[in-house]
């Protein structure tokens, strides 16, 4: 469950990262040459955008790299980046893939409660 749990994490957070790229330079083509009519208009929560594009994939990718070492830990940051996501983001045909992958993944992680080291999630 572990090794699951990481790999969703870390291919979760660079699909994230790809949408985060995307999301982050289109607010900021709108911010500098201005909206298009009836093409591209600025969102509302522009701040939310840019801070949820930089930090979703980074809590995904260290959740998926925490995984089997930290298998809570990499779970809950998992878990909050899939939240994140679905907040600023929505749920829509590029942001699939990335919700689900990372929330699937800190579902596992979380689940993994026979830790596969003698060390437990405390």
């Amino acid at each position: 469950m572990r090794n699951a749990a990481l790999m969703l994490g870390i291919i979760g957070g660079l699909l994230a990262l790809i949408v985060g790229f995307v999301s982050y330079g289109y607010t900021e083509f709108i911010d500098q040459y201005g909206e298009i009519e009836g093409l591209a208009h600025q969102v509302d929560r522009v701040g939310l955008i840019r801070g949820v594009s930089f930090f979703a994939p980074l809590l995904a990718i260290a959740g998926g790299a925490m995984a089997r070492a930290r298998a809570l830990w990499g779970g809950v940051l998992m878990l909050v980046s899939a939240g994140l996501m679905l907040y600023a983001f929505d749920f829509g045909v590029f942001t699939m893939f990335p919700i689900g992958m990372t929330g699937l993944g800190g579902l596992l992680a979380i689940a993994a409660g026979k830790p596969d080291e003698p060390k437990a999630h405390f």
